[in-house]
């Protein structure tokens, strides 16, 4: 019977890791349809290139950085060996109850790993040079993003003060949604963003696309959440799916009621932005709460993108997908949200989560600058002003996305 529970474990788990895998489709897809066609092959050559990343320095440093086992330093940082190596216990995951092996564990942290620098990634599309984006990738997924999971998920001090992040909210949503804020602000808008004191509209070349990026990221979202219960517990797991979709489709919801009242228009793109806040925003608290609160924590994600959307460009920020409102302003939400609706709700949990949106948010925000300011005073990070008319894919890739049409 052992055996069976075990076998059945890890087989979810795998599914789980072909899930997430399908994430990064999901990402590349949302974005190339919300930007112009003149960028698709530079933006889907970056999504390529941060799983490349991702996996690579994952499996070399970002594994024993956010897995350290008793190699700590303050409960900050640690580091045990490079490489993935089998502990001394053999071939069973031990620190994750034994469900599965190892290299599952592994792969499935390494999926997530790759998440951080994508939020990135369409927040700085079409005006950022691409081996500008390449370095900034390498060093965040490999340095950065497995330091700030060490705090919680390795045993660090987010972990022992209490704070609560069940599959990533802050670990991994925002520690993306802060790098995107601050790449554009140092990279700053694109070319007729803001023109004339007016905000303009620079439409995305493919709606459809969009939308089919979209459901992806939301089934793939089933495994996201659903992988990170660490077993195929049937009660746990059920739970985690339904507060998931409940939470997505309130998203949904939230964003097409603000949008229709503020802007008197059935917009799509908000929708498609709303169902994968209510899912950023649930992915904190999906398996400490219920249908009626994950309604809540969705539809309040959904109106936080439209609001969070506006704000920003009536900052003069320029996101051309919305990675900063999905993934940073619900990923905040929806940490608090485990201290108000979840089972541990109160003032001191709320306190905790705040503290790990606090800690996290410092530690990226001053980070991602460091590396943005280093790579701007050195190898230089927005194309020209040629090349972003013209389009980064005939200058950064000498080629075409589509054949027969007319790029902007």
């Amino acid at each position: 019977m052992e055996n069976v529970l075990f076998t059945a474990n890890n087989l979810w788990m795998m599914i789980c890791i072909a899930l997430v895998f399908i994430m990064h489709l999901g990402f590349s897809l949302l974005e190339i349809g919300l930007t112009r066609a003149k960028n698709t092959i530079n933006i889907l050559f970056k999504n390529v290139m941060v799983i490349i990343i991702g996996l690579l320095t994952y499996a070399l440093v970002g594994f024993s950085l956010m897995y350290p086992g008793a190699a700590f330093a303050g409960d900050f940082i640690g580091f045990s060996h490079f490489g993935v190596l089998l502990p001394e216990n053999g071939l069973t995951a031990a620190y994750s109850g034994g469900h599965f092996t190892f290299y599952t564990d592994f792969l499935f942290q390494a999926m997530f790993a790759a998440t951080a620098a994508t939020i990135v990634s369409g927040a700085v599309a079409e005006r950022i040079k691409l081996g500008g984006f390449i370095a900034f990738s390498v060093v965040y997924v490999g340095l950065i993003y497995p330091i700030t999971g060490m705090w919680k998920w390795g045993g660090g001090f987010l972990d022992e003060l209490g704070f609560y992040d069940f599959a990533g909210s802050t670990l991994v949503h925002s520690v993306g949604g802060w790098a995107a804020l601050v790449g554009i602000m140092v990279l700053g808008p694109r070319i007729g963003k803001f023109s004339d004191g007016r905000i303009q509209v620079i439409p995305g070349h493919s709606i459809p696309l969009s939308t089919v990026g979209a459901f992806l990221l939301w089934f793939g979202w089933f495994g996201f959440n659903g992988g990170s219960v660490l077993s195929a517990d049937p009660a746990v797991t059920s739970l985690v799916l339904v507060t998931t979709c409940i939470s997505a489709a309130a998203g949904g919801l939230g964003s097409f009621v603000i949008s229709k009242i503020r802007y008197k228009e059935n917009d799509l793109s908000m929708i498609l932005n709303g169902i994968l806040g209510g899912l950023v925003g649930i992915t904190a608290a999906a398996d400490v709460t219920g249908v009626l609160d994950a309604f809540i924590i969705g539809s309040i994600s959904g109106v936080l993108v439209v609001v969070s959307i506006a704000a920003l460009e009536n900052w003069k920020l320029d996101d051309p997908v919305g990675a900063v409102s999905v993934h940073l302003t619900c990923g905040i939400w929806g940490t608090l949200a485990v201290g108000i609706f979840g089972k541990m709700a109160g003032w001191e949990q709320f306190f905790n989560q705040l503290t790990g949106i606090a800690a996290v948010g410092s530690f990226c925000l001053l980070t991602s600058f460091g590396i943005f300011y280093a790579l701007k005073k050195t190898v230089g990070i927005r194309v020209t002003e040629k090349e972003e008319i013209e389009g980064l894919d005939a200058h950064e890739h000498g080629s075409a996305a589509y054949s027969q049409l007319q790029y902007e």
